[in-house]
């Protein structure tokens, strides 16, 4: 579990990112929770963009992604959503102390 000082840290360090992945009509498929969890352990912090063809909630969207890939919701915020895991073998991201 991260600390809102953390989740703060995290928001500002995914501003800069582009979407890596795009959520269209298909939605969460097994696929693609596979997908976003191999992006997790290569980057540890993704932002996705949810398509208007969707007609998924950003909310409800990130906590379920976070449930199925043991990640931690960053953010969600109109149609992009972050998400973070520590990296197992590839740590980038240093988090600031508790």
């Amino acid at each position: 579990m991260i600390t809102s000082k953390q989740r703060a840290y995290l928001r500002g360090e995914a501003n800069s990112l582009e979407p890596i992945f795009q959520l269209g009509k298909g939605g969460i498929s097994d696929n693609f929770v596979k997908q976003v969890d191999d992006a997790l352990e290569a980057r540890e912090l993704i932002k996705i963009h949810l398509l208007d063809a969707s007609f998924l909630d950003a909310r409800e969207t990130v906590d379920t992604l976070a449930r199925l890939t043991g990640a931690e919701a960053v953010q969600a915020i109109g149609s992009k959503i972050v998400l973070y895991r520590e990296s197992k073998n590839k740590k980038r991201i240093e988090l600031p102390r508790k």
